[in-house]
């Protein structure tokens, strides 16, 4: 079980309501660039959060290539600001781009402060958009779960990915991320739930049949679990964890030779894994008990 955490071309186009064009360009420029990894090219949590505040401020009237001078402005005067677009707030008054840092706002290519927090109005001076999208609330939730470690950001995580819902409640991908939380609380109930309205919502969705057959292990309810992460491994036959799962609860059902089977394919799948190990172990466990019921 996992939560979204790298995103292609085509989901941060349709999450943020971007073109290819502007993928490509605003990459040419260097405000945010694709993450490369075996080939792959993909945006992580933190490039989505980048690509929204580009393009809010480009929607505010700020051209892409001021932006870019602001931004190599800032990483200049800012040495230890390595990714301004996600370690500070970038914002605009409508004609340049402003900086918040430390109390006060500045205009990176001239490095003058522009606003003084207790002698202006912010409401009056920047343009600040006050209510958030979906993608929004998204973007936000998948900042708070940046902060992993910190389980004090799990329940704005939550709340986050929860107005995500209320504005877009078809959001399987809200509705997942969201039910994962839950799951690693503890409250399996709130995470079954998730799962089960991703599931009204695409039923082809393998990860949330693979989720709530995990989720329902945990609850006791194997049968439905072996229903939903067969589902899982029908509709996703490479997902390895969905295989893992599968073939510990067929066992628990005593359904060894359908076990067997997934324990092969889950160290087929993922061979190098810490539990390919085990895997290994169970279909051996498996064909020295075939072999005594032989003699």
């Amino acid at each position: 079980m996992g939560t979204t955490d790298r995103f292609s071309r085509d989901e941060v186009q349709r999450i943020l309501g971007l073109s290819p064009k502007q993928l490509d360009y605003w990459d040419r420029l260097e405000l945010v660039s694709a993450r490369k990894d075996e080939g792959n090219r993909f945006y992580d949590f933190r490039d989505l959060i980048a690509l929204r505040t580009v393009k809010q401020l480009i929607e505010q009237g700020i051209p892409a290539n001021r932006l870019r001078r602001a931004l190599a402005a800032l990483r200049e005067k800012l040495s230890q600001v390595q990714a301004p677009l996600t370690e500070l707030r970038v914002l605009s008054d409508g004609k340049d781009v402003i900086v918040e840092r430390e109390g006060a706002r500045l205009e990176p290519l001239t490095g003058q402060f522009v606003m003084n927090f207790d002698t202006r109005k912010l409401d009056e001076e920047v343009q600040v958009i006050s209510e958030r999208s979906a993608d929004e609330w998204f973007a936000l939730a998948l900042d708070y779960e940046a902060e992993r470690a910190n389980r004090k950001t799990w329940a704005e995580a939550i709340n986050a990915y929860e107005n995500a819902l209320q504005l877009d409640p078809g959001r399987t991908d809200a509705l997942i991320n969201c039910g994962t939380l839950y799951y690693e609380q503890g409250n399996f109930e709130k995470a079954s739930e998730c799962y089960r309205r991703a599931i009204e919502r695409d039923t082809e969705c393998g990860l949330a049949h693979s989720n709530l057959g995990s989720v329902l292990e945990e609850m006791g309810q194997l049968e439905e679990a072996r229903r939903h992460l067969r589902l899982a491994v029908r509709l996703e036959p490479h997902h390895p964890d969905a295989r893992y799962n599968l073939a510990l609860i067929c066992e628990k059902l005593g359904a060894f030779d359908e076990a067997r089977e997934h324990w092969q394919s889950y160290v087929q799948l993922d061979p190098s894994s810490p539990w390919s190990d085990y895997a290994r172990q169970r279909l051996a466990s498996s064909e020295s008990a075939r072999s005594g019921s032989r003699r």
